[in-house]
This record gives structure tokens, C-alpha cells and sequence, in this order.
């Protein structure tokens, strides 16, 4: 029979396909995860890794381990939330992706003076690596941009969220009442990447409206971006509830907040989860926290 800890071991060399970032990440040395990877090859009477050149590649044997091995340990998860269950007590940890903290600021802050014994680990993800944290088991929920379609995941809409351009207090869309996407042709962009789902959001729509724009800088925080927008490099284009965070703020003086003329880019925030997650008390009352 398998130890978990060994299978804990093998999945994170799975997912690195490299012993030394692997090692960091367990807070073991190198040479104490290679020896205990050689004993679960010799355990399975196989190798499950091969080295070509500087790269290390599962081998078929391993990608079927890595299956099961995944499986195995998201159920013993799952016992070990609904066996805490039994003793009724309020406490527990929760690993929560979400595409942009200020999603959940005031929720967080009301459900910790709620329940202070639970722990809550909040990670700023893009919709994708939410996903894939999900589904990996290395986190419990996620508040994203819908939809998110799996059969495999339950989708809770919160609600609509629509996307606002950012611009120096200086320049002339500042005075506007709204803007309409066309006029941004104007004005140089620093927007998300490309595999953020707000860029994702605001090329649809721009596309919808025949609208071609390229961005001269794309930053992967809406605080980077609002930095290059108060030292007039450009404008940026933002969900309008991190936006509206901005007001009063020392990072937000210098900027104005404009509304997008319709259609506006707008889409549906809620949270996601396993369907096969065990509810825990932790994790419902996290849920009904939200959807209050």
C-alpha cells in the first residue's frame, strides 16, 4: 500500500517536472525527494519519471499514477473535512483563488469578525488557474468571471460586474461623461495579458464594436497598471469594482474613473466549486457568507 506522504511527494515532482523546485515546495532537501521518488519506482516495479537532456518527462506509468495519485489524495481531503465536521467546531482553513482580491475585501473582513477560527488563504488568480487549482485540489473555492463551464464544477453567480476606463485626471476623457469604446483608438493602453479574463471581457467587446486595440504595456496587476496611468503613460480599463476602491486613496489621486458607454463590457462574478467537494462547516459557511 502506497504512503500518502509519498504520493504528496510524487505529484508535486509531477506538476514541477523538476526535483529541486519540488523540494522547495515540500520543504525537504533534493536528495531526501529522490530517494523516496526511487522507492516508490521500486515499490511500482517501474520507473515513473525520464530525463531528456535538462527536462525530466512523466512516463506513461506515471501519468496514470499521477491520476490516481491526485484522486487519492483529494478524497482523504474530503474525509478529513467531514470527520471534522462531526465535532461541530468552527474552525478550519479555506484556499481560495479569486480573479482580484478586491472581489472579497468587505466579505472577508465580515466573515473573519464572524468566524475568527477559520483560517482563509486568498490567492489572486487568473479564471484559468483558478480552475486548475480547483480541480488539482489545491484550493477549495473560487470567485471568478462566469461563466465557467465543467461538469465538474458548481457555479454560484453573485453578480454583475462591468469594466470602466481608468485615465489620468489631466486628460480630456476625464471631463467626459462616458467614453465610448471607439474613442479608445485615441489613447495608449496598459492593459491585463491576454490570458486574463477581464482583457478577455474588454477584446470581445471591442471586437463586437469592429474596435482594434493594442495595448503599448501589459501588466498583470491593477495596481502596476494604475501606477503607469497616474504617470500619464496611458489609460487602463478595470472592473468597475476595484475601480471605485480607488477613490480617496493615495494610489487613485491623479486618476479619474469613467464609465464605458453602452454596451458596456460587463459579465457575472460568482463563486465555484467542486461538485464532489465535501461541504465542511467551514467551507458552507464561507458559501452562505457570500451569497448572503
Amino acid at each position: 500500500m502506497l504512503e500518502h506522504r509519498l504520493l504528496e511527494y510524487f505529484i508535486a515532482v509531477a506538476e514541477e517536472l523538476h526535483f529541486t523546485r519540488a523540494a522547495e515546495r515540500l520543504g525537504i532537501t533534493q536528495p531526501t525527494l529522490s530517494h523516496q521518488i526511487r522507492l516508490l519506482e521500486q515499490e511500482l516495479g517501474t520507473p515513473l519519471f525520464q530525463r531528456t537532456g535538462k527536462k525530466n518527462y512523466l512516463t506513461q506509468a506515471g501519468e496514470i499514477l499521477l491520476e490516481h495519485a491526485r484522486r487519492a489524495v483529494y478524497e482523504l481531503e474530503q474525509a478529513k473535512r467531514q470527520i471534522k465536521q462531526l465535532s461541530g467546531l468552527q474552525q478550519g482553513h479555506l484556499r481560495i483563488g479569486c480573479s482580484g482580491n478586491h472581489l472579497l475585501e468587505s466579505k472577508l473582513i465580515s466573515f473573519h469578525r464572524q468566524y475568527p477560527g477559520i483560517g482563509l488563504t486568498v490567492l489572486e488568480l487568473a479564471t484559468e488557474e483558478t480552475y486548475n487549482g480547483l480541480m488539482h485540489n489545491q484550493l477549495d473555492l473560487g470567485v471568478v468571471f462566469l461563466p465557467l463551464q465543467d461538469e465538474q464544477i458548481v457555479t454560484k453567480p453573485l453578480y454583475d460586474e462591468e469594466l470602466v476606463l481608468v485615465v489620468s485626471d489631466r486628460h480630456p476623457f476625464a471631463r467626459m461623461a462616458e467614453v465610448p469604446v471607439g474613442h479608445l483608438t485615441e489613447l495608449p493602453l496598459v492593459l491585463f495579458p491576454p490570458k486574463f479574463y477581464v482583457r478577455q471581457l474588454f477584446d470581445a467587446s471591442c471586437a463586437e464594436g469592429g474596435v482594434v486595440l493594442k495595448p503599448i504595456m501589459e501588466l498583470s496587476t491593477m495596481e502596476s497598471q494604475v501606477h503607469m496611468v497616474r504617470h500619464q503613460a496611458g489609460g487602463t480599463v478595470l472592473p468597475s469594482s476595484y475601480a471605485q476602491t480607488l477613490i480617496g486613496t493615495d494610489l487613485g489621486s491623479g486618476v479619474a474613473v469613467v464609465p464605458l458607454s453602452e454596451p458596456t463590457p460587463r459579465k457575472k462574478v460568482g463563486l465555484v466549486y467542486r461538485k464532489s467537494t465535501s461541504l465542511d462547516f467551514a467551507l458552507q459557511a464561507f458559501i452562505e457568507h457570500l451569497t448572503a
